[in-house]
């Protein structure tokens, strides 16, 4: 009879279902509950623990620790330490895991509609947002960073051909090259395409600011 091997130095072997099948492969990767909101997350650039956990709540201390270790084994995601002074270790996507942005942005089209009215339990952080305008602003074709600011908060978008390095990020930017003042509502109607970004300037929802080129063109000069 063989002999069984120490419970500690058994291999790890991940839920699976066992299917030859590229959606079932890929649900063995990212199926589980809170992984696709933690690379949402992390789409934004690098992360500490400590905000991942603040940024999604509901999630166990357990269970997100879970989660980002079976996205490391996966590969969907790195740990590192940043260099001194921060001395911190932060969480950031592979190419593997940036790849997850298109289903990300097809979950997010798909989701919305089941958003027509916000719940009294229903957490909320305005970063959440960049997702679905992103699709509307897919048109400009001015490289830069776009500042948007909305009642829950704000945060910064690149437009152009730069949208390729960084997506979005947490906060105002540091030196945006325009700012737009809108709502959650409108980021909404943008991502489902019920208004264009045109539509909504000119109608005056979305209020924009700067001299530059960006903010020409938004302001459709």
């Amino acid at each position: 009879m063989p002999r069984q091997q120490p419970a500690a130095q058994r291999p790890v072997r991940r839920r699976s279902y066992d299917q030859f099948c590229a959606s079932a492969r890929a649900l063995d990767s990212v199926g589980d509950r809170w992984t696709l909101l933690i690379v949402r997350e992390l789409l934004a650039g690098p992360r500490r623990y400590t905000d991942l956990h603040a940024d999604l709540p509901g999630v166990s201390t357990d269970v997100l620790a879970s989660r980002l270790k079976d996205m490391e084994q996966g590969g969907l995601a790195v740990r590192r330490r940043l260099p001194p002074p921060a001395a911190a270790s932060v969480y950031e996507l592979t190419e593997r895991g940036h790849g997850l942005l298109p289903v990300l942005a097809a979950l997010a089209e798909w989701g919305a509609p089941a958003l027509a009215e916000r719940r009294p339990t229903d957490a909320v952080r305005a970063h959440w947002f960049a997702l679905p305008l992103l699709r509307a602003l897919t048109g400009l074709t001015q490289e830069g960073v776009l500042e948007v600011r909305l009642v829950e908060g704000e945060f910064h978008v690149r437009t152009g051909r730069d949208a390729a390095v960084e997506l979005y990020g947490f906060g105002p930017a540091p030196q945006p090259d325009a700012r737009i003042t809108l709502d959650a509502e409108l980021c909404l109607e943008l991502g489902r395409g019920d208004v264009t970004l045109a539509e909504a300037v000119k109608d005056g929802r979305i209020e924009v600011a700067g001299d530059g080129p960006l903010a020409a063109e938004l302001r459709g000069g």
